[in-house]
């Protein structure tokens, strides 16, 4: 029986990686190839053919959904697995999604187990299931488990170090120190939402830049992991714009100077590349948006 192919589409290459990662953890046997794009997966599915295609939504140059609705009118693609993976949660994009003819839908950001249980679920419509358990026979009894804090890093969650507060990276936004007059985090500007696998929180911008993002959160029963991939909201200005920026966690370091800190400073990286997200950035750079004071505990 034929190795179990898969194509994973996404513009961000640390994506890519972990999808891969994951799935070559649980199925070493597995047949794994990656598209940039939508229109380079275009090319690649006019020549190959695969049994499981897994497609970010938001991508320059042709769409996942414009990739999905393309593969549909294709006599020998109308049946292959099609798994959205995306930060586009809404409703309305789920629907738009199922009426293109999805096959599954993964939110941004997942876990191993969360990933893993939709490819299983894809492939088994098609009979295809049984050749990828085939592949990795000693794997699949873990591969459901119950790891939901292993957030696609392959293993268990890295520990984090102890670790000074770095300065901003030049260009950033900075924040004056602490003893400013305090402000709640959920009050005024530079505020936003971080969803995370283990769920969402409020956080305060603490600087900006247009590759990242310096982030404050209080501190929960669990703690985020370094390299675990999230989903930053924002809404800012007058107009209450709306972005969903994708990126993982760099960095984690105790904002307060004492190990039973209740607040923890995140560096955000940001992974998209579209454009339109690039100058939402760039903006909120030049708006100023950056909470600018805040003190912990207020």
């Amino acid at each position: 029986m034929s190795k179990v192919s898969v194509l994973v589409v996404d513009d961000a290459s640390f994506i890519r990686d972990l999808v891969k990662k994951c799935l070559r953890n649980y199925f070493p046997g597995i047949k794994l190839e990656d598209a940039v794009n939508g229109k380079k997966a275009q090319s690649i599915l006019m020549r190959e053919t695969y049994d499981l295609v897994l497609c970010d939504w938001e991508m320059p140059e042709m769409s996942g959904l414009e990739l999905l609705t393309w593969c549909r009118e294709q006599e020998h693609l109308k049946a292959m697995p099609f798994v959205m993976v995306t930060s586009r949660g809404d409703k309305e994009n789920v629907v738009q999604a199922i009426q293109a003819g999805v096959s599954g839908y993964v939110s941004k950001p997942f876990t191993n187990e969360q990933l893993l249980s939709k490819v299983r679920q894809a492939l088994h419509k098609v009979g295809r299931l049984d050749a990828l358990i085939a592949s990795a026979p000693t794997k699949m009894s873990s591969a459901f488990g119950n790891d939901s804090l292993s957030a696609l890093t392959g293993g268990k969650p890295e520990a984090i170090k102890p670790a000074p507060v770095a300065a901003p990276s030049k260009g950033l936004l900075n924040t004056p120190s602490p003893s400013a007059p305090a402000a709640s985090p959920a009050s005024g500007r530079g505020q936003g939402q971080l969803r995370l696998s283990s769920g969402t929180q409020q956080c305060v911008i603490k600087a900006l830049s247009i590759k990242e993002a310096l982030l404050v959160v209080r501190r929960g029963e669990v703690l985020p992991q370094v390299l675990e991939s999230a989903v930053l909201d924002l809404e800012q200005g007058e107009n209450a714009e709306v972005a969903r920026l994708n990126g993982y966690l760099h960095a984690i370091v105790a904002f307060e100077p004492k190990p039973d800190s209740d607040w923890l400073q995140l560096t955000f990286r940001f992974i998209d590349q579209d454009a339109q997200k690039l100058d939402y950035i760039s903006r909120l750079i030049a708006r100023g948006t950056a909470q600018k004071h805040f003190v912990p505990g207020a």
